[in-house]
């Protein structure tokens, strides 16, 4: 039985650890090698111990009421989108909500994590701590890892012939990165366009004296104001949405995707993606379209090589008195405290049952909390983990056997092991993602159940924005605020606007609820008629309402 858990990092996933650990019943104990919670959204001048964190003016790419934990949402007169500030003061506040901050041991560091000698029938860790020069050993009847994927700077020099021999220079990891300052007036060669590449490309743009970005990949670009100035993710991350994801062929789905973005601007024109690439990447970036279109930054393909003082790219171009190079590369993760024989049974998440359980392990005592890149917030996620693993740990939920488990990860594995720093390597569909792990923990709404019992929860569920409260409405953990956080969720959205109100008369809220029940209606006739199939195959045999 699962009692004492040791929780490592207090990051967003350590905060929803600790807390669902004592939501059922748990003893847990966090250490934080840092001196304050947050992880790697506490931003420092400093690069103190190597932690990794975000840099000065970053602002959240998802929305505050599709990011917040799932029963606690941001205060209403918070903005949507949060400068880094604003989410630290948001974890702090949930902290002091629920109490966790005593359970958090700051300054200490998880020097070793190790089985016990008894570990194939007590399931038991050996966590060795470090604190002001100490060390300290515990037992723990279970661990979580909270550490996250931003970790270690993937930095592949070996890939950019000349960089280390030849260059004379200045090269640095995006990590490196805190502000404009040291780049005032220089010519900046930025690698990587993923949404870091493309930040720190339009940041520097306006201090520099030239910025070029260099990508390999197909990139469309999305802005977070969306139609009639509404969240992105709001907007799009929607149960309907994903059915029709489902429901509809890759190729057609994709090229409504590509439609829309193009109806914004032209991504070809701008040398950025077309839609025939069969592989390509979304982020988030409102400026980089202008900056492209008034030439402060200068989109580039790949380099081949560096000189002494020039970058030259695959397609023969070169850029002469490059200062400096600004490799946006990514991480790679690793779990030094853990013991090799742990470490060895994943190479990376895919290898882990859900992303979180490594299948091999005698007894399901270790989970990798975090370690996975979704379509929306990762935070959400490991909210959900958490509270899968903790129900785990306290004895409501099962796992399978381990060959069952082991098939499940093999049957999800890319065959193909691609570079360790493209996080398209770890992404996968929110709402899919979410969906399985919540059913894993009974707690994943029925829209069908809401449409005979709640009609009007029932449209804002499916059609609405799939906000983190759903998961709330059943199971173990059920809020009871969660339907009120549903129904107000677009209100909190709108209210830090309300600093000038102008009157509107027009208001057709009432035709698009009827225009969205009709919808809902039809749609459960479908799914019925596919319980009592008469007629052979139905496309509603497909995702659970």
């Amino acid at each position: 039985m699962v009692r004492r858990v040791a929780v490592i990092g207090a990051g967003a996933g350590g905060l929803a650890s600790v807390k669902c650990c004592l939501d059922e019943g748990l003893e847990p104990t966090c250490f934080e090698r840092g001196e304050d919670i947050g992880g790697l959204w506490r931003y420092t001048d400093s690069m103190d111990s190597g932690r990794v964190s975000v840099y000065r003016s970053v602002i959240t790419n998802t929305s505050k009421e599709m990011s917040c934990f799932s029963d606690f949402p941001c205060p209403e007169d918070f903005p949507s989108f949060l400068p880094h500030g604003l989410l630290l003061e948001y974890f702090r506040m949930y902290a002091r909500h629920f109490d966790l901050l005593r359970h958090i041991r700051f300054k200490t560091t998880a020097l070793s994590v190790r089985k016990c000698p008894d570990f194939a029938t007590s399931g038991q860790w050996e966590v060795v701590t470090e604190t002001n020069g100490i060390q300290e050993s515990h037992v723990f009847d279970a661990v979580m890892v909270c550490t996250g994927h931003y970790q270690e700077p993937y930095l592949p020099l070996a890939s950019f012939p000349g960089i280390n021999t030849h260059f004379k220079g200045q090269y640095l990891h995006s990590r490196e990165y805190k502000d404009v300052e040291a780049f005032r007036g220089k010519r900046v060669l930025v690698v990587g366009i993923g949404n870091t590449g493309g930040d720190l490309s339009v940041e520097l743009s306006r201090v520099a004296a030239k910025v070029f970005l260099s990508t390999r990949s197909s990139t469309w670009v999305v802005s977070r104001v969306s139609d009639h100035g509404f969240p992105f993710d709001m907007v799009n991350t929607t149960r309907f949405n994903h059915f029709l994801d489902w429901l509809l062929p890759s190729a057609i789905t994709n090229r409504i995707k590509f439609r829309k973005f193009n109806s914004w601007f032209n991504h070809t024109n701008y040398g950025l993606a077309s839609t025939k690439s069969s592989n390509f990447k979304i982020i988030i970036n409102e400026e980089l379209p202008f900056c492209l279109l008034s030439g402060t930054v200068v989109l580039k393909p790949k380099v081949k090589e560096f000189t002494e003082s020039s970058a030259v790219f695959e397609d023969g171009t070169t850029e002469e008195n490059v200062d400096v190079v600004l490799f946006a590369t990514g991480y790679i993760f690793s779990f030094p405290f853990l013991e090799e024989s742990v470490r060895s049974l994943f190479d990376d998440n895919r290898s882990l049952y859900k992303r979180i359980f490594p299948p091999q392990l005698e007894k399901p005592t270790l989970a990798i909390i975090g370690l996975v890149q979704l379509t929306g917030s990762v935070m959400v996620g490991a909210e959900m983990q958490a509270r899968w693993v903790t129900g785990i740990f306290a004895g409501w939920n099962k796992l399978p056997p381990t060959s069952r488990m082991m098939a499940d990860v093999l049957k999800k594995k890319p065959p193909v092991k691609r570079n360790p720093s493209e996080r398209e390597n770890l992404k996968t569909s929110f709402i899919g993602y979410a969906d399985e792990i919540a059913s894993c923990a009974g707690v994943k709404p029925s829209v069908l159940r809401l449409l005979l019992t709640d009609p009007q929860l029932a449209l804002a569920v499916f059609f609405g924005p799939c906000t983190p409260y759903q998961y709330r409405l059943v199971g173990r953990g059920k809020w009871s605020g969660a339907r009120e956080a549903i129904l107000t969720q677009w209100q909190r959205t709108l209210k830090p606007l309300r600093t000038r109100v102008v009157d509107d008369p027009s208001d057709g809220s009432d035709g698009w609820h009827w225009m969205c029940l009709l919808a809902l209606l039809a749609l459960t006739a479908g799914f019925l008629h596919s319980k009592y199939p008469r007629l052979g195959w139905s496309p509603w045999s497909g995702p659970q309402l």
